[in-house]
């Protein structure tokens, strides 16, 4: 008798060598069925493995975690849907480079409802609100708000305003100085941030609307030209203002002047957001007793593109009683007389033709004139 011992450490097998005696079954039948069910486990094992592994650990992290990200970032939802939240974290450099963005092909590849931008340029509330709640309702998809005040400022509008949540990150804006422009150009770059919009009118606290939404809407969206008033002032109020450190980017004879408060479509806009040629100039040298927010525009965009241009507002003021500042409107001046008379004697161009329809909104109306407004609005104003 005698011993064998295996190559793997711990393991000994002995074994007798009596050639006489027959190996025992039952411990050799345990064996061989202990060795089929060891393979068959792991045949199992590894069929398992392979099949949970391709339908569990590699897709379902791709496809729930990563890729649906990456579908969305890289979809056309991406530049089509306008911020949901209006106050961003961008400064103005930042917000003009991502407004000036321009599509270079003219056809859009969805279905694009064009819509009006209100620009509001406050101070703080809007005291007129309510009239203008009434001129907005029923006209959802075809407009949309903004606001620039003073950075102080917080507004209280409920949920279901069409002020609510539609203020722009803001700065201080002074009267007469670039910081007005300034804040003329951040309203505009906000509202171009929506592909929607394709008009945009600048408006105050202190303005009101003359005629219905659809009246409105209608104007603006079948003119062809926008609604900048752009005149050339020979006398001390224009010319007169005129600082010879313009040059050469703007001469004398391109010198202009205009009303503050405008009505551009996106083309046009845009040109204002991205200029960098003639801002250092306007900043720097058109200064109180130049009010710069009476020519930047007006004459940039008549070196620029003056084709675009209707060369009127179509927002009424009334300066007769003399001033820096037009007459402001109160409770007792609000009658269909007032009105009738704003309307009577209208004459202008409309697409290169005469139209009695000239002005769409008028200014300036004080607070203690809502609410005879809001009487007056159904029969004399349409809404």
């Amino acid at each position: 008798m005698g011993t064998q011992e295996g190559k793997d450490p711990g393991i000994v097998t002995t074994v007798r060598l009596n050639q006489n005696r027959p190996l025992p079954l039952r411990p050799l039948q345990f064996c061989l069925m202990f060795l089929v069910l060891g393979l068959g486990i792991s045949i199992v094992s590894v069929n398992m493995i392979r099949f949970l592994g391709d339908r569990t650990v590699g897709p379902v992290a791709r496809s729930n975690i990563i890729l649906p990200c990456f579908e969305e970032s890289d979809s056309i939802e991406k530049w089509i849907r306008p911020p949901s939240n209006l106050m961003h974290k961008m400064n103005d450099t930042e917000l003009f480079w991502r407004a000036s963005f321009v599509p270079r092909i003219n056809q859009y590849p969805i279905k694009r409802v064009p819509k009006i931008a209100f620009m509001f340029l406050t101070k703080g509330p809007l005291p007129l609100a309510p009239l203008w709640e009434r001129f907005f309702k029923g006209h959802e998809g075809l407009y949309s708000i903004y606001v620039h005040s003073l950075p102080s400022y917080v507004a209280d509008w409920t949920q279901f305003s069409v002020f609510y949540k539609r203020q722009i990150p803001s700065q201080v804006a002074e009267w007469g100085m670039m910081s007005m422009c300034d804040a003329e150009r951040r309203l505009l770059a906000n509202a171009l941030l929506d592909i929607s919009n394709e008009w945009f009118i600048l408006l105050s606290e202190a303005c009101i609307p003359l005629h219905n939404f659809r009246i409105i809407y209608r104007y603006i969206s079948r003119s062809r030209y926008s609604f900048m008033s752009v005149f050339d002032d020979p006398g001390p109020y224009g010319r007169g203002r005129y600082d010879w450190n313009m040059q050469p980017e703007v001469t004398l004879e391109q010198w202009r002047k205009g009303s503050q408060w405008f009505e551009v479509d996106r083309k046009l806009a845009v040109s204002i957001i991205k200029d960098v040629t003639y801002y250092p100039k306007f900043r720097d040298f058109c200064r109180p007793a130049c009010y710069v927010d009476e020519h930047y525009f007006p004459t940039v965009l008549s070196i620029q593109l003056p084709h675009l241009l209707g060369n009127r507002s179509v927002t009424w003021t009334d300066w007769s009683r003399g001033g820096a500042h037009p007459a402001t409107f109160g409770n007792s001046d609000i009658t269909e007389e007032f009105f009738k008379r704003m309307f009577e004697g209208q004459s202008c161009l409309y697409n290169n033709q005469p139209n009695n329809l000239c002005v769409l909104f008028a200014r300036k109306f004080a607070p203690s004139a809502l609410e005879p407004l809001l009487e007056l609005s159904p029969t004399v104003l349409g809404f």
